[in-house]
């Protein structure tokens, strides 16, 4: 018989590991090959980036360099004092800077450091593979000279005057307000400017245009998990550095960054509306022109597609510079000489009405003409086509704006940097605040209602949505007559008091209000019908609205180039207003018509752009909501109110029970959003109590339905009235923290929990842990499989379960809960009270470690009947550990599983023999393990003596076939044997 594998390695456990080490063994030699020189050069291209890589290991690379005397003691107390504030963004800037000026030795050991803890660190891992594709006498050859050359001498006068006239544009920022005598407030930017959180990727670029609906598709979860994990944060100077362009070999990368090179970096930076990707153009052109950034670039012209729309004939790129900046007069033949040192910037993609295309063969017509002159006539897209297409000035780079739903148009562009912007994270949205509202106590006052109202707090990723939190919540805070009424909770409410601020500065100006809002909201429903958020005289005749300071509080006039009466166009200051105004309009007609059929249409629609419209119509039902808009509107139609409350109970009655596709699970979760809206608790109460089942989640992630806290935060309050829920399902339901935490006063009313493939994280058990603990917890069956659980979490999980009466099912597999976890948990298995009869731990990096520990408690434990301990490393020692407790009469153990563990025959005859008196084991799995010919005695005894037992799966292991052959045979002695080993047999 061939020699049996090592019983102290499972192949099967190792390969990975192996296959790993081995493909990082090229990128140690290549670093060992780098001059001195070279290695420098290398750091200093990758510096930016390894400051985030390195964040989360900063303290062990500070200790690495520390022993090898490149840091000195006050330097690692440095470094550490920084870790211990949490403040390890800061303390890896300072290492990084700290090791380049050190010298080759400290770069070394500091790379060295990096190939030891690259494995769970993405952002390493990302830049050390982009290494490993280095071809080093390609690198040993690259001349890495020295900065591009200054702007020539006869260029400038011309290159100040621009600075000159870019700071004079730039300098202020226009605030609208919705005062009728202040209805724009002027602000320095470097005042009101807040820094936003960008990412040098895109995500999804079919995100939904909804800022509320993108956000609820992916925000949450991109911000807490990939940020800080495989995701890189970029600041705006940072934009055009090629270390972390897409595109292009990583020599061709370092050529460009360390000198001149010949082709230009074509940016394209993606944002959902009201995300501030204008304001951040505005503030990168402000600083270049100040010096702040990109030195590099000696001319920078930027261009709005809104105002390119009005060019309707044939033009070329010396005229659209002139006609922006006339006094570049004669001298642009000789700016285009050096295209190295221009930027071109053309924001809001998405607005442009021209076609532009980048597919090779476009159907029905060829490729996008090409524009190679800047004299040359074209149209403005062949334009912009050729500039970005590196065609135009070849070595001039270019940055794109644009909201994800116009992405595409981009997606077979010569981009290369993809960056998206996420928007305001952590402390940015309070600093937005601080900056937003003068009186600082103001500002304190309306940040705290916002962060403990969570629906609101995480609307606050988006400038625009900070901006109408603060023009509407500010008169609560500013206003003594008005601190005693109740500060909006829903978005309804939030925009119904924004337009009550509008109506009583705007609304004794015109005789008929309540006529003139119901056209414009007819106009704005049009909008929303036909995708439309622009609009013209045209327009405004149709509807028989004309121009007045009283529709000037809601709509923003556009100028389109000129002072012309045809160049102004009309927009709501934002896309969501539009639907506000679009939904009070349903309350204000004489006669609503059959607005049940309407509310059916609109929710029928399945590209979701009424989706944010319904739930203000449903809002908009509530008293709450609509007595601050009736004072200048007069009542809303009370016909319009009791229909809208009957559609909302007969689109619950329909969705509650059809929940199997991902549409069906998306309609439940609106009706939610409905009730939540309309705050009409005997609704909700007489909806809700009778359901017993809510399913969000599924085993199959593509039809399980993305959760934001949003959505969780509205189910509390609406599912509340339920006494008892026999099921929640959340799986895959893509949610974190704070998305948990709005679901607290939920979960201790479930009865089977299901939040497997969530990124709960161990702060996710300590909110669980307070539903366990709570006295009227109805938990039963709880399954935690896959939610980034680590050892610390068994503190505060064991501490629930030695409370806990109700729950029998626990589920924490693929989890790094560990041996300390298990010691943790065996606290509570010890516990007399513990009830837990279903207890999975499959691949939850044991060892033989917490064999003790396990079998201590489970020597005292009598409630547990299945124990799945499968893919770990338990080893033949730690199941000789474990088998002891198997012999105690009082255990009641059915189903043991320890599939993959690499168990031998070593431990066989321990195991078997202590199961063989145990009375009660039905099932037994010991799958894929190292078992040879040698434990079939063993086997032999166990299933001939242990008459309880019924299943035994012993598939994947190393019988002979005439081992498998003997126990086989024990078949027919044993009537409802179900034997697994090779294949099934009963």
């Amino acid at each position: 018989m061939a020699e049996g594998p090592n019983p102290k390695e499972n192949p099967r456990c190792s390969i990975r590991t192996r296959r790993v080490t081995e493909s990082y063994c090229n990128v140690r030699d290549f670093l060992e090959e780098c001059n001195d020189y070279q290695l420098l050069q290398l750091t200093k291209f990758y510096q930016d980036r390894l400051e985030q890589a390195v964040e989360g290991g900063v303290d062990g690379i500070c200790s690495l360099l520390t022993y090898e005397n490149h840091f000195n003691g006050q330097e690692h107390k440095k470094i550490t004092m920084l870790v211990e504030k949490g403040d390890r963004t800061e303390a890896s800037k300072i290492l990084l800077k700290m090791v380049m000026g050190k010298g080759s030795g400290a770069q070394r050991v500091m790379w060295k450091s990096f190939m030891k803890m690259h494995q769970g660190v993405p952002k390493l891992d990302k830049i050390l593979k982009e290494i490993e594709e280095i071809d080093f006498d390609a690198f040993e050859k690259l001349n890495i000279a020295q900065s591009p050359p200054g702007v020539p001498e006869e260029l400038k006068d011309i290159q100040q005057k621009h600075k000159e006239t870019l700071w004079e544009q730039t300098e202020t920022l226009s605030v609208n307000t919705i005062l009728i005598k202040t209805k724009f407030k002027i602000f320095r930017l470097v005042d009101r400017y807040t820094e936003l959180t960008i990412i040098s990727t895109v995500r999804d670029w079919k995100v939904v245009e909804h800022e509320l609906t993108a956000r609820g598709e992916d925000h949450e979860k991109w911000r807490e998990k990939h940020l800080r994990g495989d995701l890189e944060k970029i600041q705006i100077e940072q934009l055009f550095r090629s270390n972390i362009s897409q595109s292009g070999t990583l020599l061709h990368k370092m050529e460009h960054s360390f000198r001149r090179s010949s082709s230009g970096i074509s940016v394209s930076v993606s944002g959902v509306p009201g995300i501030g990707k204008t304001t951040m153009v505005q503030k990168m052109v402000h600083d270049w022109a100040t010096g702040r950034i990109y030195p590099q670039f000696k001319f920078v012209f930027s261009f709005k597609f809104r105002d390119l729309n009005k060019i309707n004939c044939r033009t070329n790129l010396r005229d659209l510079v002139l006609n922006q900046y006339p006094y570049f007069g004669n001298v642009l033949g000789e700016v285009w000489k050096y295209p190295q040192g221009l930027l071109f910037i053309f924001d809001g993609l998405d607005e442009f009405t021209g076609s532009i295309s980048f597919e090779d063969d476009q159907r029905n017509a060829g490729p996008q003409p090409t524009c190679t002159d800047p004299q040359s006539p074209c149209e403005v897209s062949d334009i912009v086509y050729s500039l970005i297409q590196h065609k135009l000035l070849p070595g001039c780079s270019v940055l794109v704006t644009s909201r994800p739903t116009a992405f595409h148009l981009l997606e077979k562009a010569e981009i290369s940097v993809w960056a998206e912007i996420l928007g305001f994270v952590g402390a940015e949205r309070k600093e937005y605040f601080n900056r937003f509202f003068e009186d600082q106590t103001v500002a304190a006052a309306v940040f705290k209602h916002v962060e403990e109202n969570n629906i609101l707090y995480t609307m606050c990723y988006n400038p625009s949505y900070c901006w109408i939190l603060g023009l509407s919540l500010g008169p609560f805070f500013t206003q003594k007559d008005r601190r005693q009424q109740q500060v909006p909770k829903t978005i309804t409410q939030l925009y119904s008091y924004y337009i009550y601020n509008i109506l009583k500065n705007h609304g004794r100006e015109i005789e008929d209000p309540r006529n003139v809002f119901l056209k414009l909201g007819q106009m704005a429903f049009a909008g929303v019908c036909e995708k439309k958020i622009v609009f013209r005289n045209g327009d405004l005749i149709q509807y028989n609205l004309r121009p007045s300071q009283f529709l000037s509080g809601f709509l923003m006039e556009v100028l389109e180039g000129d002072v012309s009466a045809q160049s102004i166009v009309y927009t709501f200051p934002h896309l969501t207003i539009q639907e506000f105004v679009a939904a009070v309009a349903q309350f204000l007609t004489p006669d609503p018509g059959d607005i049940g059929k309407r509310l059916s249409d609109a929710h029928s629609d399945d590209d979701g752009r009424f989706e944010i419209f319904l739930r203000f119509v449903i809002g908009l039902s509530s008293p709450q909501s609509s007595w601050p808009l009736e004072e200048f509107l007069g009542p809303f139609s009370h016909q319009a109110t009791c229909e809208t409350i009957d559609w909302v109970k007969e689109n619950f009655a329909a969705h509650v029970g059809n929940t199997e596709s991902k549409i069906g699970k998306r309609n439940l979760l609106n009706a939610l959003h409905y009730l939540f809206e309309s705050q009409n608790s005997a609704l909700a109460r007489s909806m809700v109590c009778s359901v017993k089942t809510l399913r969000f989640g599924d085993s199959n992630p593509y039809n399980a339905l993305r959760l934001t806290p949003i959505d969780c935060a509205v189910m509390p309050p609406v599912v509340g009235w339920c006494e008892t829920i026999d099921h929640l399902n959340l799986q895959n339901c893509h949610m974190q923290h704070e998305g948990l935490q709005q679901l607290v006063p939920l979960l201790y009313k479930c009865q089977h929990l299901r939040l497997s493939n969530n990124e709960l994280g161990d702060s996710g058990v300590k909110l669980l842990a307070s539903a366990l603990k709570n006295c009227d917890c109805k938990i039963q069956k709880l399954e935690l499989k896959s939610v980034a659980l680590t050892e610390s979490c068994a503190v505060d999980l064991a501490s629930a379960l030695c409370l806990n009466r109700s729950l029998t099912q626990l589920n924490m597999s693929i989890n790094k809960v560990g041996d300390v976890g298990v010691k943790h948990l065996s606290v509570a298995l010890r516990h007399p009270e513990c009830k837990i009869q279903d207890l999975q731990l499959t691949v939850a990096d044991l060892t033989d470690s917490c064999a003790s520990d396990l079998s201590s408690a489970l020597n005292v434990n009598t409630s547990l009947k299945v124990l799945n301990l499968s893919y770990n490393k338990l080893r033949d020692s730690g199941v000789k550990t474990f088998s002891a407790f198997l012999t105690n009469p009082e255990c009641k153990l059915q189903d043991l599983r320890l599939d993959e563990n690499c168990l031998t025959d070593a431990c066989a005859k321990d195991l078997t023999s202590a199961l063989s008196t145990n009375q009660s084991l039905i099932a037994l799995s010991l799958e894929s393990n190292f078992f040879t010919d040698q434990s079939v005695p063993a086997f032999r005894h166990l299933i001939l003596t242990c008459r309880s037992l019924v299943h035994v799966r012993l598939w994947g292991n190393q019988f002979s076939a005439w081992g498998r052959k003997d126990l086989k045979s024990l078949v027919e002695s044993r009537p409802g044997l179900m034997l697994g080993i090779d294949t099934f047999i009963s």
